[in-house]
């Protein structure tokens, strides 16, 4: 008589289930007992893990081939009051206005809350909006948007097209979230619209291929943006450097002619100068201002770096826009006429060359890490580009700021809170990053009293409120 099989949720079982003339009474007790015996042990040993934060070896020995999710406490502050909806925060600048925040960590970091993991290949950051967190990767070739709840739960998960598997495969677009819709670009130049809600795709359009534009070796790199009812795009093409597409339909508002640059990484930001709304970016051989209404190149500045790329978004403070870039070029300063139509070159500083990790500015002080010219980070006054000082106190990186502090997040893994003044850089507590795996490139994000931390394949969030305030 052969084996009988016991259905296992409507697979094969995990172990051999059987009666009969295979196993004898005493085997059956005997496996019993081992089995209970293993499972006791499998609980307290995950039980351990999660207590000593090591959540992540379970998902390594389960092996998954889907997303997961790690959730260490279940959060009390999962009701959402701000928000981070784009690069770099509501503002392009990486601030946060965000208060009541920790002022210094336990030694091994803040409290752990949830862990995503699989997420794929990516540098991008995450984004947070209207109950979701959204953050992209990229599995096999594919390019996928991940959207969870604030307590660490997959709602969804939608590819938007091939990705970039060439120099430093992965995803780059950070998701630009704008009332019910999402947007994504791929390292291929396809610009996707989605639902918010639900992933579905609305409209998309391959920007290099319709435009017939360029980029550098590490693909198309750009978080899109918002103005009204458009979305703007860096294409990079003559006659077409910037697009303005209805945000609602696709549909090509203006084009941006008179110039015959590649697109260079840059991430573009908006500027109100009297009546004047101005679009502001970096193109491979330029910093050039746009008029929003139509389009219309106002005015363009010689930029260049040895590779055409110009990875940090501008800073814009008082009638002057800081831009920086990596490889020995430096910081520059322009002042903007009071109706927007004409710049001025107001200082360049050599010491700051901002490789990727992009700057803050901070009661007139901007801080950010060099590339060549100097070593770790630099503090320089807004007004004259004076050097504060230099320091190795922190590995170079990226950073954010919210509540008097900064968050550091260095190449080496390591996040620090910093005080920072024009005089000192104190590192209040620093910790290393635990999870995710490749290079620590993506950038640090505040909202709802929670740091995001994105490092490869996974996404970490911690709790920063400062409870006994």
């Amino acid at each position: 008589m052969g084996r009988r099989i016991v259905s296992y949720r409507g697979e094969s079982p995990p172990w051999p289930l059987a009666r009969g003339p295979d196993l004898t009474w005493c085997q059956m007790k005997t496996y019993r007992v081992s089995l209970l015996l293993t499972s006791v042990f499998v609980i307290l040993t995950c039980s351990w893990l999660i207590r000593q934060h090591k959540t992540m070896a379970i998902c390594q020995a389960l092996e998954s081939t889907v997303t997961s999710t790690i959730t260490i406490r279940p959060s009390d502050s999962a009701k959402q009051t701000t928000s981070w909806p784009q690069f770099r925060g509501p503002r392009r600048d990486g601030t946060s206005a965000e208060t009541g925040l920790l002022r210094k960590w336990p030694q091994a970091g803040p409290e752990l809350l949830w862990i995503a993991t699989d997420l794929g290949k990516g540098y991008s950051q995450a984004v947070v909006a209207d109950g979701y967190v959204y953050i992209t990767g990229m599995i096999k070739e594919t390019g996928y948007v991940f959207a969870f709840d604030l307590n660490g739960e997959l709602k969804w998960k939608k590819p938007y097209g091939r990705e970039w598997t060439k120099s430093y495969p992965g995803v780059r677009c950070t998701p630009t979230v704008d009332q019910d819709s999402m947007y994504v670009v791929s390292g291929l130049g396809e610009l996707v619209c989605m639902n918010a809600e639900t992933g579905s795709v609305t409209w998309r359009v391959n920007v290099l291929e319709k435009f017939g534009g360029g980029t550098g070796r590490f693909g198309f790199i750009e978080s899109l943006l918002i103005n009204g009812r458009q979305l703007i795009c860096t294409a990079g093409a003559k006659d077409a450097a910037l697009v303005a597409f209805n945000k609602d339909t696709g549909k090509i508002i203006w084009k941006t002619a008179g110039l015959n640059d590649k697109a260079a990484y840059c991430s573009p930001i908006l500027i109100t100068r009297g009546k004047r709304i101005l679009i502001v970016t970096m193109t491979s051989r330029h910093i050039i201002g746009v008029d929003a209404e139509d389009g219309k190149l106002l005015w363009k500045y010689p930029y260049q770096n040895p590779y055409g790329q110009h990875p940090n978004t501008p800073l814009y403070a008082d009638g002057m826009i800081y831009c920086t870039s990596g490889d020995k070029v430096g910081s520059l300063m322009l002042r903007l006429s009071s109706d927007g139509t004409e710049i001025t070159r107001q200082w360049h500083e050599p010491a700051l060359d901002c490789h990727h990790g992009n700057v803050v500015n901070i009661d007139g002080y901007i801080y950010g890490s060099a590339h060549q010219n100097s070593k770790g980070w630099v503090c320089l006054e807004l007004n004259s580009g004076k050097v504060m000082f230099e320091t190795q106190a922190v590995e170079k990186g990226s950073a954010c700021y919210a509540d008097g502090m900064l968050y550091c997040y260095g190449i080496d893994g390591s996040l620090s809170l910093v005080k920072p003044s024009p005089s000192a850089f104190e590192v209040i507590s620093s910790f290393k990053m635990m999870y995710g795996s490749g290079e620590h490139f993506a950038q640090p994000v505040i909202c709802n009293g929670r740091l995001y931390i994105r490092h490869g394949d996974a996404l970490t969030v911690y709790d920063i409120r400062d409870k006994a305030s």
